[in-house]
């Protein structure tokens, strides 16, 4: 039997976490022996794992990468708070002699590369395949012994500012670098050409068995009560990316054309206030609500009369794949990756990326309720389940 690790950061919610969930549900465990080592045994899905993933303990050392400063030197751990320490200060060096924003991958990146000296061995066992499913992958690369070693590609690096000849060494020592989508990979050639070489192309696995299981689970009318409203769902992280922050002037502008919405936000993050801000200065009130963080977001989209995301930018938003799964009519913003999501007009829409534009087309597609009649009939009879994926990866191991 071939053994195989996977290395990750926790289960919190997130599109990249579910998309890890799938992963691990569909392997073929009667040939492949699969242990998962999780820096942080926490998260809402983390009791969502298969029962057959062999769970690896703890570090102490791993978890002190995601908690403020003070703790970690409550637990002694002065190798990886100093190494968090010069992180920051390089990251800040780099931003100001780049001149780059500070919303940028580079102090996330080197707050591995600069512990990472500092962490023991994850495991003293020899694998035949490392995945490190999440960036940075320092730790899959030098702290696991293996015969071969995947890196994941979750985010378009066309829209992220990095320290590309830093993330080029971390890059360059695996032996493939999986891509989850076409767009992806040109946003990822564009800053490392010379890896092109070493992309292997796999989609988000997703399990819709699961998904629908997984929606039958609750009743989540009472909390999407919308009278005569028409129901819509953003679903993920309130960052930047995903573009909450504008939700709420769209929805305005929605309501103000003549249809009537409520735009239920789920997720937690960084922007809330932010996100809340808007809301009120827009006068949304009674017309964005937000849900905050749900373990299980199916029965929500279940619920649903359209999915939407309004993101600025995404990999491939496992979301979106969700709603099609529950056959939802998707709505999403034109994006880079936009069109490697749905077939424009077939399983879904895309509409422009600024806020009029965008609150015009959506408008005009409520008002049209025998095309989104239409975009569920698609969904229902498409095929999404991919877990065939999994053979290019076997054939890594293999």
């Amino acid at each position: 039997m071939k053994s195989v690790i996977v290395i990750s950061h926790a289960l919190e919610i997130g599109g990249a976490e579910r998309a890890l969930l799938g992963l691990l549900e569909s392997f073929d465990y009667s040939k492949y022996d699969v242990s998962l080592f999780l820096m942080r045994h926490e998260g809402e899905l983390f009791d969502l794992l298969p029962e057959k993933v062999n769970l690896l303990p703890e570090i102490k050392e791993y978890t002190g990468l995601a908690v403020p400063m003070s703790l970690i030197v409550k637990k002694g751990l002065f190798g990886v708070a100093a190494g968090r320490t010069i992180a920051k200060i390089k990251a800040k060096q780099y931003e100001k002699s780049h001149d780059i924003k500070s919303d940028n991958g580079v102090e996330l990146e080197y707050s591995h590369k600069y512990t990472v000296k500092a962490m023991p061995d994850i495991s003293d066992k020899e694998y035949d395949l490392a995945i490190s499913f999440l960036t940075p992958h320092y730790f899959a690369a030098e702290k696991v012994k293996a015969k071969k070693k995947i890196a994941w590609i979750h985010t378009d690096y066309s829209t992220v500012d990095i320290d590309v000849k830093s993330e080029e060494k971390m890059w360059s020592k695996y032996d493939r670098i999986v891509s989850i989508s076409d767009d992806c990979t040109k946003g990822f050639i564009s800053k490392f050409p010379n890896l092109e070489s070493k992309i292997l192309p796999v989609e988000n696995i997703i399990s819709s068995d699961f998904i629908h299981k997984q929606a039958d689970i609750s009743d989540v009318r009472d909390e999407m009560n919308s009278g005569k409203a028409l129901k819509l769902l953003s679903v993920g992280r309130f960052s930047t990316a995903k573009n909450f922050d504008n939700v709420p002037d769209i929805c305005r502008r929605i309501v103000e054309s003549g249809v009537d919405v409520k735009w239920f936000l789920i997720g937690y993050g960084g922007d809330e206030e932010l996100i809340r801000s808007k809301i009120k200065e827009a006068g949304m009130e009674n017309h964005v609500i937000i849900l905050g963080k749900k373990s299980n977001p199916y029965p929500y989209i279940k619920a649903c009369d359209v999915y939407v995301q309004p993101s600025r930018y995404e990999g491939k938003c496992v979301a979106v794949r969700e709603a099609q799964i529950l056959g939802k009519p998707v709505i999403i913003t034109n994006y880079a990756t936009a069109r490697s999501q749905l077939k424009d007009g077939f399983d879904g829409v895309i509409v422009p990326l600024d806020n009029e534009g965008c609150a015009q087309a959506i408008g005009e597609l409520l008002k049209t309720p025998d095309k989104l009649t239409l975009l569920s009939a698609n969904c229902a009879k498409t095929d999404y389940s991919n877990s065939q994926e999994l053979e290019k990866i076997y054939k890594v191991i293999e």
